[in-house]
This record gives C-alpha cells, structure tokens and sequence, in this order.
C-alpha cells in the first residue's frame, strides 16, 4: 500500500534537519521523479530520516543505485520491466513504482502482463492476483499523473 506522508514539522522535529552537504533533498528527489513522476513516499522518508542522521549513508546509497540503474547493459524499459519483475515475484507494493517507470520508460501493457506471467510460474496465482492488481494501480497512477500535467 502507499502510505501518507508524514508531517514534514514532526519528522524534522524528531530527527533533525536534513543534513547532506553534497546535495539538496530535491536534488536526492530529481531522478526518482524523473523514473516515476513523483517522489514515493518511503523514498522521502529514507531521505528525510537518513538524510538528517546519517547524510554519508544517503550518498553512498544513492551511488550504488544510480551504478546499478544506469547500466550500459540495459535501457531505462529492460531495467524497470525486471525490477517490476523481481517485486512482482517479492508480491511487493513497490513493484507499483516501478511498473510505473517501466509504463514512463516505454513498456506497453502486453509487456506488463507478460512480466506478471513469468512471476505467475514462479510464485504461482498470488502474484497473478497481485500483479494484475498493480496493474490496475499503476493506470490509476498514470490517470493521477497526467491530471496534475
């Protein structure tokens, strides 16, 4: 599920200021809401809570994502269609932002389901369940997104 923001005045009262030297917390937020459209909501939170006590951890964090997302060996579609699988399998929500990326990046919804169908032989109906679920989800977002455009 997509949970609500959190009270940005309660989290920076509890866990400081954020704190990263080498980049703004909207800098950190640009290319999550370049792969999505938006910034997901546990995403804010690792960079509000990490970012204000840990800003090192933040960097270091963000590297390795952005190493791993930027390969020369996949384009932006390939790497979304397998993270969506991989979560899809997992039964994981965050397989939503991803499929959102993925729809972003290119991928039809042929390719969607088909990504569904390959987590269906290995997890079995759960991730048939679930999966056209997040389907239905991710449309939704998209009808989200272009309203606010």
């Amino acid at each position: 599920m997509q949970r609500s923001r959190p009270d940005p005045d309660f989290v920076q009262q509890t866990f400081g200021p954020y704190a990263d030297p080498l980049a703004t917390k909207e800098e950190r937020a640009a290319s999550y809401r370049q792969m999505a459209g938006f910034l997901p909501p546990r995403v804010e939170a690792r960079l509000d809570v990490t970012g204000a006590l840990d800003p090192l951890m933040v960097e270091l964090q963000e590297k390795v994502r952005a190493h791993a997302l930027e390969t020369a060996h996949f384009d932006d579609k390939q790497v979304q269609l397998l993270i969506f699988a991989m979560l899809v399998a997992e039964l994981s929500d965050a397989a939503v932002i991803h499929g959102v990326a993925a729809r972003r990046a290119g991928a039809s919804w042929h390719e969607m389901q088909a990504v569904v169908n390959l987590a269906f032989v290995f997890r079995g109906v759960s991730a048939a369940n679930r999966g056209a679920e997040m389907l239905i989800r991710i449309a939704e977002r998209e009808r989200e997104l272009a309203a606010q455009a």
